[in-house]
């Protein structure tokens, strides 16, 4: 069985992970979820957070069989860690994330959108620092499909993400290039445009992309379906030992 770590998003933290670890856990794998800095119980404030942190917050987590789970934005920090230590992980899995291009920051990948999202939805901090997402967008953006427990859920707990760390440039050399990587497609997803997700998936074998009727928010809208998914998916990898 396999050994996931999972990485949130964007204003999210573990808590995001409820209701997947256990549908994981039920099909025989050990699973883990982390707090990026200044996200969920992550003491870091948040002019200390950069990209170089979140990198080392999964590496610090990851051990050389350990398949990395990247959701949204997540997927910056998990090729990040990629890209420094290859040897400190399985592979990779990209959950309706962005997958980065050489010498781009996760911002300059998401204004090559075909569609821009999020402009009106998020709110920038008085001091510059961070931005949140406005409070009527949430269900429209993430949890359009989820039960209204869950928005409830996610309200008392969506914090400020720092922009700082989407904003650094990263390199990438055969370390990534070389890292076994799946993409999750999320068909109705209002964050990151699936078409936008399929260009990115295409850097990856046919046979390790997968896609879910989803939100942006599988995690709670789909988790048994999800859990079947990264099964298959850690299965793939197996393959290729």
């Amino acid at each position: 069985m396999a050994d996931f770590l999972l990485v949130h998003g964007s204003c999210h933290g573990a808590w995001c992970w409820r209701d997947l670890i256990p549908a994981l856990e039920t099909r025989g794998h050990s699973v883990r979820a982390i707090d990026m800095p200044s996200h969920g119980s992550d003491p870091t404030s948040i002019d200390q957070v950069t990209l170089d942190s979140c990198r080392n917050a999964v590496l610090a987590a990851s051990r050389s069989d350990t398949i990395i789970v990247g959701h949204s934005w997540g997927g910056y920090p998990i090729s990040a860690a990629a890209e420094l230590r290859p040897d400190a992980m399985r592979g990779l899995i990209f959950l309706s994330a962005y997958v980065p291009e050489n010498g781009l920051s996760m911002v300059e990948m998401r204004r090559k959108s075909p569609r821009q999202t999020i402009v009106d939805a998020v709110e920038k901090s008085t001091d510059g620092l961070s931005y949140t997402v406005k409070p009527d967008s949430v269900k429209a953006l993430f949890y359009h499909d989820c039960p209204e427990e869950v928005l409830l859920y996610a309200l008392a707990r969506l914090c400020p993400q720092a922009i700082a760390p989407q904003e650094t440039r990263l390199t990438l050399t055969a370390h990534f290039q070389d890292m076994p990587k799946a993409y999750i497609r999320t068909l109705d997803d209002h964050t990151i445009p699936p078409e936008y997700q399929h260009i990115m998936s295409l850097s990856m074998p046919e046979g390790m992309r997968h896609s879910i009727q989803s939100s942006h928010s599988p995690f709670f809208s789909h988790p048994e379906k999800l859990a079947d998914l990264l099964d298959d998916i850690a299965q793939g990898f197996d393959t290729l030992d």
